[in-house]
């Protein structure tokens, strides 16, 4: 799960919610903060493995009428894929 904020615009359709722009959260050296040479997630496991189960990662997706579309650029399996936005419930 991410979270929006101001920053982005809302189409105002709980059942088929379109979010504007692209959502796009990052960790470890896949963050613009990122400098090479730093420590990242995968320099952490390497040295320490099975500590924990944190990734570097990318998750790049556009949020259209009620479908997550995961744009190629993200490095998770569902990477250029489109899947229905889970309700979260009541």
């Amino acid at each position: 799960m991410h979270v929006v904020d101001s920053g982005w615009t809302f189409n105002g359709d709980y059942d088929r919610p379109t979010f504007s722009p692209s959502v796009l959260v990052t960790g470890g050296h896949h963050a613009k903060e990122w400098k090479a040479g730093d420590s990242c997630w995968c320099t952490f496991n390497e040295k320490h493995p099975g500590l924990t189960t944190f990734v570097c990662s990318r998750c790049h997706s556009f949020v259209k009428a009620g479908q997550i579309e995961f744009l190629a650029d993200s490095t998770h399996a569902l990477a250029g894929k489109t899947v229905p936005l889970e309700s979260l419930g009541e």
